[in-house]
């Protein structure tokens, strides 16, 4: 708002219109003005870049969308039965109903998210110097040759997990990273075969890097989806885990965007928790979702001087606890 002696220009004036407003008062007048400096453009506002970055991953699931319809109908034009293709167009209706569907839910899971993180860019500012790959975080303890193994019944079967620190390391955008070695074995088939990659900054928190995942059938793989190296690409590392986390922190813990988005946030610091490797209190608690995976809400707890003890999936109440560590 514009303010000439007691006359108040309540009307935005963009740059354009300003030159043409200008010649309205008297000559002198303006020479004034000029020379106060009043004639000024609008301030600009910084662009958000959180919803930017979030409305590209969204115009991509839609068109990701439309493609695979466009191919479903495409096949169904093939099937001679009239019954058949009448059967196979409506379930390419369906799928693409539900794919649009995920793309709605996604794009309010980002808002949500860009408002609690900000409109900053994600950008971390990594300098090789800070980090080092000795990883004694309380809540999450990396010591090589040490192996945590996991097992419960799950919805899709006995799941039995292990997570464990290899001695190998790897640079990743420049930093020296300790190599995970984690498997999952649903019913003694190997579903899940990933390497991870983490260090530790001079803060006392815990960063992520990387992880080369893929996913089995039959012993085939069927996907490497959520793969990432930090630096590559626009990927980005993220925080595993905190130095000091306090309930309501919300951050990254990975960032290749479309591919690999998952978030966490602090939601208890007291919880406690029973196993049968053992019982514990004061666990952190923390909530990990994604924007890719919108139904999935996995509570994670952390017990200081052992790690994580348990995965808890608050939609299907399937419980993965800590049965074992081993030290070699």
């Amino acid at each position: 708002m514009l303010i000439v002696g007691d006359a108040r220009i309540r009307r935005a004036i963009t740059p354009t219109e300003g030159l043409k407003h200008r010649t309205r008062f008297a000559p002198a007048f303006a020479s004034s003005l000029l020379l106060l400096g009043l004639f000024c453009r609008p301030a600009v506002a910084a662009p958000d870049n959180c919803d930017i970055a979030s409305n590209a991953a969204i115009r991509a699931c839609k068109t990701s969308a439309q493609s695979e319809r466009s191919l479903a109908y495409g096949k169904c034009a093939n099937v001679t039965d009239v019954v058949a293709r009448a059967a196979c167009n409506r379930a390419a209706a369906a799928a693409a109903r539900d794919a649009f569907g995920t793309c709605a839910d996604q794009a309010a899971f980002r808002e949500a998210a860009c408002d609690r993180l900000g409109d900053g860019r994600y950008d971390p500012v990594i300098d090789p110097a800070n980090f080092s790959t000795v990883i004694d975080n309380p809540y999450f303890p990396l010591v090589p040759g040490t192996t945590f193994i996991y097992e419960g019944p799950t919805s899709a079967g006995l799941n039995h997990t292990e997570f464990e620190v290899t001695r190998n390391t790897r640079v990743i955008d420049g930093v020296t990273c300790v190599e995970i070695h984690d498997t999952v074995r649903i019913d003694g088939a190997l579903e899940e075969d990933t390497l991870d990659w983490f260090a530790q900054d001079r803060q006392g928190n815990v960063w992520y890097f990387g992880e080369n995942t893929h996913e089995l059938v039959d012993g085939l793989i069927t996907t490497i989806d959520g793969s990432f190296l930090a630096g590559a690409d626009g990927a980005q590392p993220g925080i595993i885990m905190e130095a000091n986390p306090r309930i309501g922190d919300f951050y990254r813990q990975e960032f290749d965007l479309g591919n690999a988005e998952d978030d966490a946030e602090v939601v208890g610091l007291t919880a406690t928790v029973t196993t049968p490797f053992g019982s514990f209190t004061n666990c952190l608690d923390t909530l990990e979702t994604t924007p890719l995976e919108t139904a999935l809400h996995e509570h994670k707890f952390y017990a200081a001087g052992v790690g994580q003890v348990l995965t808890l999936d608050a939609d299907t109440g399937d419980r993965l606890p800590l049965v074992q560590i081993t030290r070699q």
